[in-house]
């Protein structure tokens, strides 16, 4: 039961960063849509992780790494702003 929420809360997190980027609240370099997108799809690769999914596991770690990429681009984009 609770690796059920640990899904769901880690897919709302990943498709609510998505849903807010696509209507303009947010943009890809939004602290908020960076967070979302690398907390949730941890928490879904820990799930992947208790399943032994291996294809999901790549997935999330990729989608979290890339997130993580963002931050860089972020911190960059803010240091070079100001």
């Amino acid at each position: 039961m609770l690796l059920q929420l640990i899904s769901v809360l880690g897919a709302l997190m990943v498709l609510s960063a998505y849903g807010l980027l696509q209507s303009g609240v947010w943009s890809e370099l939004h602290t908020g849509y960076l967070a979302f997108n690398i907390i949730g799809s941890l928490l879904l690769a820990v799930v992947a992780i208790e399943d032994q999914r291996v294809g999901f596991i790549f997935l999330e770690f990729a989608w979290a790494a890339l997130g993580l990429i963002g931050v860089a681009r972020a911190v960059k984009a803010r240091r070079t702003a100001g």
